[in-house]
């Protein structure tokens, strides 16, 4: 899978201001001169900031992730499967730095309710974030602590995956992907260990198993984006 590289270069546009803004200062210009001339500048670079935010969303979406549910739930007559943020995390945040792009969040409480806003940046600065709330989920017997541990996580998965505009996937052949991988896929992340030198030991307690051939064929993207994130940068 070939994967699409989003340069960002500097322009005329973007280094003229900060000459106009020198050689306004070596002539002598009042400070309004000169705060006009900042401010021009600093209008540019969120224009190229914004395109450049763009530029990357799109290279990101013209070859999303997949994300697979990987838990099931069930509790009295719930059953559910879901896909856990720790799974979510690993291959969309993979997935997005390969744009220059990062993930956070920030958590508050408005009175009762739990309130998420997850926040995409780029590396020259433009973010644009998204914001849901909802109440302590007190499902499944619960305590206070856990109800709220528990929505906060419900809406950090959500709030990213909204952002990115991504959906998670049921496994398309459960029989099949409960097979552990192949001996090709083996042999790539054989390759990406030595390559980054990954601790094998904590990676295999990473993995949850105890050699790299027990690895599952439904969790193969997801490794395989776990080590690309090792890369040196």
């Amino acid at each position: 899978m070939e994967t699409q590289v989003v340069k960002v270069e500097k322009n005329e546009a973007q280094v003229a201001p900060t000459n106009m803004v020198m050689e306004a200062m070596q002539r002598g210009a009042t400070p309004e001169q000169i705060e006009k001339f900042i401010g021009m500048q600093e209008r540019i670079e969120r224009r190229e900031a914004e395109k450049a935010y763009v530029a990357a969303m799109t290279a990101f979406k013209a070859n999303p992730p997949k994300i697979f549910k990987d838990k099931h739930v069930a509790f009295g007559n719930t059953k559910y499967n879901h896909a856990t943020l720790a799974n979510i995390t690993t291959v969309v945040g993979a997935a997005l730095a390969e744009h220059g792009l990062t993930a956070s969040w920030q958590t508050d409480q408005d009175e009762a309710k739990i309130v998420v806003s997850c926040r995409i940046t780029h590396i020259l600065g433009h973010s644009e974030s998204t914001t849901l709330h909802t109440m302590p989920d007190n499902s499944g017997g619960k305590n206070s602590i856990q109800a709220i541990g528990s929505a906060v996580t419900y809406l950090q998965r959500y709030t990213l995956l909204a952002l990115c505009g991504l959906a998670t996937h049921e496994h398309e052949d459960d029989g099949a992907m409960s097979e552990p991988i192949n001996d090709e896929q083996l042999a790539t992340i054989e390759d990406m260990i030595s390559e980054y030198g990954v601790d094998r030991p904590k990676f295999l307690g990473w993995c949850k198993v105890g050699k790299l051939s027990d690895i599952k064929a439904a969790d193969f993207k997801k490794v395989l984006a776990a080590l690309k994130s090792k890369a040196p940068k």
